[in-house]
């Protein structure tokens, strides 16, 4: 029918205009989830526990503080000691501190980029449920018409069999067929809710929150070239570097900590006056500085800890490695599913057009009296095939180009 046709070449002109207000919608979702979301939340808190560990790394050890009283006081020339009071401090070799430092910060980095990678992960899944969302409301659009349509072809039958040109057969075929439209319609309907409920979970809002979809989206009939470069940026990748540098960090530590440990301190011992006795010293108290060392002469430890850290260094460049390569492999299947994608949506656009020149014909055959309901049938049901193949087309498209996007953006 004509006014089909115009209708499809209206659809097709405003999926023109949709592309732009879709990629705006999509993106304040995405905003939103990241706001929102509990999970990202749980890594940015994390996060602030890694950036608090700097502050617990810098400082001293606890400073000893210890007091004693003599029983029996010893004698000595100038009085009788009475009590003893005394404080040590030991401090770690130079640098020491700053070499925590910079392994606590170094851990807190590679905390950092776990929030970047849970960010893409999340706007991932936020994108492939608003376009799982898009493609059951379409499917839903274009069953409601079909079924108008088949309403509109039942009447035509009707007439025709008052008027001997069609059978009652003709009519029920046309009602069973309509009452499959209805069920995959309410089918839709309960996929509807369960993705609705999925897609708000993921803003961390209410399962009935009202959801808005754009009605058409476009897909582009040229092709478009992508690079894999950008992949050696991606923040899985970033995170082995940050890893490896922690490692390096973590052996500066441990060269730092294998060095003496050096401790200061200060006994005060109170003396009281001989009696009876006049001379210069005579009760005088004690007071004396105390430097003592702390020399790791069984240092197994740290070489065995230097050991283990260059083993771990290996560990990551191999598994850095092995990521980079599935990265690249899930790019390369990512840009051939897109592709495709956009080959079998201009292939559903040509045979859309065709099924309608067919249903034209059909249609103008009725005026002379030969339409065949059978036939009908036929084409109703391969239009409606080729939009829900366009449908999933345009939905597999745009879930691959969020692929791309989580591996190169």
């Amino acid at each position: 029918m004509k006014k089909r046709a115009y209708k499809i070449v209206l659809i097709l002109i405003g999926v023109l205009c949709g592309g732009f207000a879709e990629a705006q919608q999509l993106e304040s979702y995405i905003q939103e989830a990241e706001s929102n979301n509990p999970d990202i939340q749980a890594f940015e808190l994390r996060y602030n526990i890694a950036e608090e560990k700097v502050n617990e790394v810098n400082a001293l050890p606890n400073t000893e503080f210890g007091a004693g009283y003599f029983i029996s006081e010893p004698e000595t020339r100038t009085g009788a000691q009475r009590a003893r009071f005394s404080v040590k401090q030991m401090l770690p070799w130079f640098g020491t501190i700053t070499a925590r430092e910079n392994y606590a910060s170094s851990m807190a980095d590679a905390e950092y980029v776990e929030i970047a990678i849970a960010k893409r992960k999340l706007a991932l899944s936020v994108s492939q449920s608003y376009y799982q969302l898009y493609a059951i409301t379409a499917k839903q659009q274009v069953l409601e018409q079909n079924i108008q349509l088949l309403e509109t072809y039942e009447r035509l039958a009707l007439t025709s069999v008052e008027v001997g040109k069609a059978s009652a057969v003709d009519v029920l075929r046309l009602q069973i067929r309509q009452n499959e439209l209805e069920k995959e319609r309410d089918i839709l309907s309960e996929d509807f809710l369960a993705e609705k409920t999925q897609f708000n979970n993921l803003l961390n809002k209410e399962e009935k929150a009202p959801i808005s979809v754009v009605d058409t989206m476009f897909v582009p009939l040229e092709s478009t070239n992508f690079s894999s470069e950008g992949l050696k940026l991606h923040p899985e990748i970033l995170k082995y570097d940050k890893l490896f540098e922690s490692i390096a960090q973590s052996e500066a530590l441990n060269q730092k900590e294998s060095l003496p440990n050096i401790g200061v301190g200060l006994d005060y011992i109170p003396v009281a006056e001989r009696p009876a006795m006049n001379f210069s010293d005579n009760g005088k108290d004690i007071l004396m500085p105390m430097l003592s060392i702390s020399i790791p002469i069984f240092n197994n430890k740290y070489s065995s800890i230097t050991k283990q850290n260059e083993l771990r260094q290996q560990e990551i460049k191999a598994q850095k490695q092995d990521r980079l390569n599935k990265l690249k492999t899930l790019f390369a299947q990512a840009v051939q599913n897109r592709n495709s994608a956009r080959i079998s949506y201009a292939t559903q656009l040509k045979n859309l057009k065709q099924a309608n020149d067919a249903e034209d014909i059909l249609m103008k055959s009725y005026e002379t009296g030969t339409i065949d309901f059978n036939d009908v049938l036929d084409i109703q049901e391969l239009q409606l095939k080729f939009q829900m193949n366009q449908i999933e087309s345009i939905k597999m498209y745009f879930v691959q180009s969020a692929i791309i996007n989580y591996l190169t953006n």
